[in-house]
């Protein structure tokens, strides 16, 4: 299993503190994307069990608790689901409380309907936010809190809504 690279202080992505995990691989491909470089499945680094000691590490590093953000590529494809609900269960497992986010090119709706893979469910039942929608370069907007283009969705996925107007 490939990934991008690991990001351990992130204050850009998610709210407060974050460590961000990328993905290696999309289908998306948008034009003007902010991360070209994770679209090649073949690219990227080899996911090791050291790689999973490194987050968890990271995740309370000096004292800090942050929250987890998982981003692509495409974290969501059926390439990289497994992956990423292995990734999902080991962070909520050493720290239940923690405030999880997933970015994906596809929409809520995609995913519920027409799931690219059979760990969809499983992974929007752990995670805690999903930021939907792919990028397009028409609608980008740098003064949105989390999201790269006007399209694109905050959803809380433990209530199951839309709260895309909070942020």
């Amino acid at each position: 299993m490939k990934y991008s690279g690991l990001i351990k202080n992130d204050f850009s992505a998610g709210e407060g503190v974050c460590v961000s995990f990328f993905t290696q691989g999309c289908p998306h491909q948008c034009k003007g994307c902010h991360n070209p470089e994770t679209w090649n499945f073949s690219g990227g680094k080899e996911f090791t069990q050291d790689t999973f000691k490194e987050i968890i590490e990271a995740i309370s590093a000096n004292g800090i608790q942050r929250n987890f953000c998982i981003m692509g590529g495409e974290p969501l494809c059926k390439e990289n689901a497994f992956l990423t609900l292995l990734v999902l269960l080991e962070v909520k497992k050493n720290y239940p409380n923690i405030k999880t986010y997933i970015w994906t090119g596809y929409t809520y709706e995609e995913l519920l309907q027409y799931p690219p893979h059979e760990k969809i469910p499983a992974i929007l039942e752990e995670a805690d936010y999903l930021i939907d929608g792919p990028f397009i370069q028409e609608q980008r907007d740098i003064t949105l809190k989390m999201r790269g283009s006007r399209n694109q969705r905050i959803w809380d996925l433990k209530n199951k809504i839309e709260i895309t107007n909070n942020f």
